[in-house]
C-alpha cells in the first residue's frame, strides 16, 4: 500500500504527513482521529479498525500479498488511552492460533472483529471456520465484514464480497454488520445489494452499515436502503474513515435531493465526521441509525 499513489492521500485525511508518520509512528494516526472526535459535535466514541494479513504457508502472514496490516496490538494499546476511541479487532480466522487471538481481543476490550475478505484473501462462508464463529457467537463479538467490491486497494479478490458467503456465520449465531451495504459489485448475475438485502429477512441477527453511501462510487443507495420498509431498523452508523474528502464525497453530488441551501452549508461543516452525519441525515438517515451501535456492540462499548 505504501507503493500506491494512494498513500499519501489517506495520510492527508488523516492530517499527517509520512515525515511525521516516520518520526513519530503510526500511533500518531490513531491520537489524530482522537482529536478530531473530541472536536465533533455530533460523535461521542469511534471505533478504530485493526486490519489482519493475509495468510501463507504454514500459517504465517504473507507479506507479499498483505497489501495493508494494522496489528491488534498497537490498536488495543493506543484506543485504552482515549476515552472517545473504541478497540476493533481483526483476526483472520486461517491463522493456526486464530481462537486464541480472538480470546486475546475480546479480553483486551475489542468491541467487534473486522474481516475485509477481498484483500485477506478468506472466505466467510469456509465451513473450516466454524469453531471460531461458535467462539465469536460465544464471546457476544460481532462481525462487521466487508461486502461488495473493493476499490481502495491496488487489487482485491471481489467474489470474496459477495454478501451471501455471509450466511454462514449468521447460521452459527454471530451478529454480522455488512459493511457498505454491499452496495457495489456484483455476483451470479445480481448486484450485491439487492442479494444482501433478500436476506434480512431470514437472519435477524444481520445488520449492514451505512459507510460509503455518500462517495461518488455508490450514490442513491443510502435513499434507496432507507426505501425499503423495515430496513432502517436493521442500519447502523458508520464513517468509512477516512474516506470522507472531496473528490471521493460532496454534499453537491446529492443535490437533486438535499437542495442547493443545504448543500451549501453542509460543505461549510469544518469537522469531517460532522459534515458526514448532516449529509447522511440531510438524505433522510432517521436518528435511530445513529444510536443503534450503542446496543449493537458489547457493553463495554457504552461503559467507557
Amino acid at each position: 500500500m505504501r507503493e500506491s499513489w494512494k498513500f499519501r492521500i489517506y495520510l492527508a485525511a488523516f492530517g499527517v504527513s509520512l515525515e511525521e508518520i516516520e518520526t513519530h509512528g503510526d500511533a500518531l494516526l490513531i491520537g489524530r482521529i482522537s482529536e478530531r472526535i473530541e472536536r465533533s459535535a455530533r460523535i461521542d466514541k469511534a471505533v478504530v479498525l485493526a486490519m489482519d494479513g493475509v495468510m501463507g504457508p504454514g500459517g504465517k502472514i504473507d507479506r507479499e500479498a498483505t497489501q495493508v496490516f494494522v496489528p491488534n496490538e498497537l490498536v488495543a494499546r493506543e484506543t485504552a488511552k482515549y476515552d472517545n476511541l473504541l478497540f476493533g479487532a481483526s483476526v483472520n480466522p486461517y491463522r493456526p492460533d486464530a481462537i486464541e487471538r480472538l480470546e486475546w481481543a475480546h479480553e483486551n476490550g475489542a468491541v467487534l472483529v473486522k474481516w475485509l475478505p477481498n484483500i485477506m484473501h478468506m472466505d466467510p462462508g469456509d465451513e473450516s471456520i466454524v469453531p471460531f464463529y461458535k467462539r465469536m457467537a460465544e464471546l457476544g463479538m460481532p462481525l462487521l465484514s466487508h461486502t461488495g467490491a473493493e476499490r481502495s486497494f491496488e487489487s482485491a479478490q471481489d467474489e470474496l464480497g459477495d454478501p451471501d458467503r455471509l450466511r454462514l456465520p449468521l447460521e452459527t449465531g454471530v451478529t454480522v454488520i455488512a459493511a457498505h451495504i454491499a452496495a457495489t459489485g456484483r455476483t451470479d448475475g445480481a448486484g450485491n445489494f439487492d442479494r444482501l438485502v433478500a436476506m434480512f429477512a431470514s437472519y435477524p441477527n444481520l445488520y449492514a452499515d451505512v459507510s460509503s453511501l455518500t462517495q461518488i462510487n455508490r450514490l442513491g443507495y443510502l435513499r434507496r436502503a432507507l426505501g425499503i420498509p423495515g430496513l432502517a431498523e436493521r442500519l447502523v452508523y458508520g464513517s468509512d474513515w477516512p474516506l470522507q474528502f472531496f473528490p471521493l464525497v460532496s454534499p453537491w453530488y446529492h443535490i437533486r435531493h438535499v437542495g442547493i441551501g443545504r448543500a451549501r452549508s453542509i460543505g461549510k461543516i469544518d469537522n469531517a465526521w460532522d459534515r458526514d452525519v448532516a449529509l447522511k441525515e440531510a438524505l433522510g438517515l432517521p436518528r435511530s441509525v445513529l444510536q443503534r451501535s450503542a446496543t449493537l456492540l458489547p457493553p463495554k462499548a457504552s461503559s467507557r
